[in-house]
């Protein structure tokens, strides 16, 4: 629906990629501002710590095999950036994760489990996808999705008396640049769009997750 609302109003490619992320993304779910919030059980931000290391505390990532492709040369700047920084916020999720303690043991874990596993099967067809615009499609919307993904990481930090460790991924107005120059140079718009959307359905998924095993534990 968002899709055909920005196609509507003629704006670009980035600009359409961009509000899909904002609506679609982890901005548009309430977990990530309530793991943040001072008073968010621990219990709790461990669970989503641990979860997202499931997802994301793995090598190589999406970024990584989006870069090792190699299909896009117009965006090898971007990715090895994007790259060489998500070395440093897998590292920074681990350490906050360890720190924290173990997630806690939550009803119907077995279930949890296989939800998580069917979701990094989803991120590795995606990342190693082949069809020129996927790959740099689900690498984009992790770069652009970050941001909100961190927040529970940086209230963790805070919380436990760590140091927050500074970001070095693109920006947005990088990131956004590298869309629409890569989709001016390709028909890959599609593919791009394709990539970016299932990657953040995943994220959402991952939220829906959390905040279901959360529940449980009343």
């Amino acid at each position: 629906m968002i899709l055909a609302i920005a196609n509507r109003d003629g704006c670009d490619t980035a600009e359409r990629l961009s509000r899909i992320v904002l609506f679609d993304g982890s901005a548009g779910h309430g977990a990530p501002d309530r793991l943040s919030r001072g008073d968010a059980l621990l219990r709790d931000v461990a669970d989503a710590l641990h979860q997202l290391c499931s997802l994301h505390g793995r090598h190589p990532g999406v970024v990584d095999h989006a870069a090792r492709a190699n299909l896009h040369p117009s965006a090898a700047a971007w990715l090895e950036q994007a790259a060489a920084a998500f070395a440093d916020e897998r590292a920074y999720l681990i350490g906050v994760s360890a720190a924290v303690g173990p997630p806690p043991g939550t009803p119907g874990q077995a279930a949890a489990e296989a939800a998580l596993a069917a979701q990094r099967h989803a991120i590795d067809l995606l990342a190693r996808s082949v069809r020129p615009g996927c790959a740099l499609g689900a690498a984009i919307a992790v770069t652009l999705d970050w941001p909100v993904i961190r927040r529970p990481l940086d209230a963790a930090a805070i919380r436990l008396g760590l140091d927050t460790v500074p970001t070095a991924l693109p920006s947005t107005a990088q990131t956004l640049r590298l869309i629409d120059t890569v989709a001016a140079e390709a028909p890959i718009e599609r593919a791009m769009t394709f990539g970016l959307q299932q990657m953040l359905a995943q994220h959402r998924g991952l939220w829906d997750l959390l905040d279901a095993r959360a529940g449980s534990r009343g």
